[in-house]
């Protein structure tokens, strides 16, 4: 399915200005052309033919109303005629088309948790359900965020974690819209969850050693937390894909929310923290080695004091406690001689 854009149709005006104007001289051309029956009953009239044209005009007169069409700038109606496709009309402007023309929007009805979708229709093309209820057949055509509700999925290495994605989309092609797919909103929702699924299930959470995310067979440290940017084009790829047929674009999408699943929070959080703790442990005793280096090197430079290896690894032992606890150093003053 192709889309047809329908040219030369934003006549409105001139429609709507020509039938009330002929709506208005059928009405005097019938009231002037009653006239009495001669020889007949008091009040009996008759219409001459221009009479009879002017009342099947007043009663048909209304149809061509039908047809006009407003639309607002980036807004598109889907036309059919006794259920072909004939076109669509694009653009801002007071329109006039086939006063038999329907208009499809099959999303219409969807509600999601996106902007673009409100509750109430004004002064859009409208129609009504079997409830009564008011259905806007535009077709947006502005850029609009669809924000999927957090889901539960497990990383490569098997962690649960909960992820959320706002996508950013429009439609492109209205005529695959409204033909190729029942619902196009929903379907964009159901592959924007397939396509979160597929793509957080090739990453760590965190940076893990002999993981290759990347399919080269080349372990690699992409990770969820610390690849947000490239995981994001890849979704957005892989939405993408999956929605051409339905006559979309996805501009953006981007990670909106991102943690370790409530079960295993905590025992991750303690993990997290004592590899912190490690790694500032190794950044210390890594500092103390060498300022007990520089201790050693500028006693001995200066000659202030000449200790055996005895009396080095006792002062090794000392600056390295002293360095590296936890609490502050309660020296021990020794008054007395050291041999």
């Amino acid at each position: 399915m192709e889309e047809k854009v329908l040219k030369n149709r934003k006549i409105g005006m001139p429609v709507l200005v020509l039938t009330v104007l002929l709506l208005v001289a059928a009405a005097v051309g019938a009231i002037t052309q009653v006239k009495p029956v001669e020889g007949g009953e008091e009040g009996e009239v008759t219409f001459g033919v221009l009479g009879v044209i002017c009342c099947i005009w007043l009663c048909i007169g209304w149809i061509p109303f039908l047809g006009l069409r407003i639309l607002k700038p980036q807004e598109a109606l889907v036309l059919t005629l006794f259920g072909k496709y004939i076109g669509t009309i694009k653009g801002e402007g007071f329109y006039f088309v086939n006063p038999f023309c329907q208009s499809v929007n099959p999303a219409a009805t969807t509600k999601l948790n996106q902007s673009g979708d409100v509750k109430n229709a004004t002064d859009d093309e409208i129609s009504f359900n079997t409830k009564g209820k008011i259905i806007n057949k535009k077709i947006s055509l502005k850029i609009m965020t669809l924000s999927n509700n957090r889901q539960k999925i497990n990383d490569c290495l098997g962690n649960p974690v909960e992820i959320g994605i706002a996508v950013t989309w429009k439609v492109v092609d209205t005529a695959k819209a409204a033909f190729n797919v029942n619902n196009y909103k929903e379907y964009l929702s159901l592959q924007c969850d397939s396509a979160l699924r597929n793509i957080v299930r090739i990453y760590p959470y965190d940076v893990a050693p002999n993981v290759d995310t990347t399919g080269d067979g080349v372990a690699d440290e992409g990770s969820l937390r610390g690849s947000s940017e490239v995981v994001a084009g890849r979704i957005k790829d892989e939405i993408q894909s999956r929605v051409n047929e339905a006559g979309l674009e996805i501009i953006e999408a981007r990670i909106t929310y991102l943690a370790y699943a409530p079960e295993i929070a905590a025992v991750m959080l303690q993990r997290q923290q004592a590899s912190a703790i490690i790694d500032a442990r190794k950044m210390i005793v890594d500092g103390a080695v060498g300022m007990v280096e520089m201790a050693l090197e500028r006693l001995k430079s200066n000659g202030v004091v000449d200790l055996d290896e005895e009396r080095k690894a006792a002062m090794v032992s000392n600056l390295l406690v002293v360095l590296c606890g936890n609490k502050d150093a309660q020296p021990i003053v020794n008054s007395g001689s050291i041999y």
